[in-house]
């Protein structure tokens, strides 16, 4: 005797009651800890802004062109750099990073990755490796007479081979996620500093969105 099947139609009803109460779930956890997510990465954004700006005691966020950059200033008031967010692709993903320019000396004076996922013990040296975060003391990014593009543009060489003073020392072993950083500096200054340039009364004189 053949043994007769369940009909389908409450199987079905169950599936998708299930995947809706699922869906529900997740959507009410997401905008239960939406507030908190932000509130962390606003205060990681900050204290990347003082990081890459080692001089800054307050700052102030300025709208450029529908994008935000965030001025530095010393305690007498006084400019010290600008700190900028820039993203681009890595070895495994996007690399978001903020650098700080010091528009006195044209010269990239910080830098700090805000997200990666770049492979643990390798590519994370971005992050974490000495000799690295050297080529950010003091990078050089001047632009020339005209004001409108950069004398040398930012490049990455092979670890030990660095001779100039707008190179980036790379990281053996992590080619590419050092290689991928250097490539976001280079297409991130020469699009915003000759901008920042030109907008620099601007920024000394404070104001922006009032965020500090």
């Amino acid at each position: 005797m053949t043994e007769k099947l369940p009909p389908t139609w409450p199987m079905y009803r169950a599936l998708v009651g299930i995947g809706m109460l699922c869906g529900l779930v997740i959507a009410l956890v997401y905008q239960g800890t939406l507030p908190v997510i932000e509130q962390n990465r606003a205060e990681a954004l900050e204290k990347a802004i003082f990081a890459v700006l080692p001089a800054a005691t307050e700052r102030t966020t300025f709208d450029v062109d529908g994008e935000r950059v965030h001025a530095g200033y010393d305690d007498s008031g006084a400019l010290v750099g600008i700190a900028i967010e820039a993203a681009g692709m890595g070895y495994a993903d996007t690399i978001s990073i903020l650098y700080g320019y010091s528009p006195g000396d044209q010269t990239i004076v910080g830098m700090q990755v805000l997200a990666s996922k770049e492979t643990p013990g390798l590519g994370d040296k971005i992050e974490t490796d000495p000799g690295f975060r050297e080529n950010f003391v003091a990078l050089d990014v001047r632009l020339d007479a005209s004001g409108t593009q950069l004398v040398n543009a930012v490049e990455t060489v092979k670890q030990g081979a660095k001779t100039e003073a707008w190179q980036l020392d790379g990281i053996t072993g992590a080619t590419i996620s050092s290689q991928a950083i250097g490539d976001i500096l280079a297409g991130s200054t020469a699009r915003w500093l000759p901008v920042l340039q030109s907008e620099l009364e601007t920024f000394a004189g404070g104001g922006g969105d009032g965020e500090s």
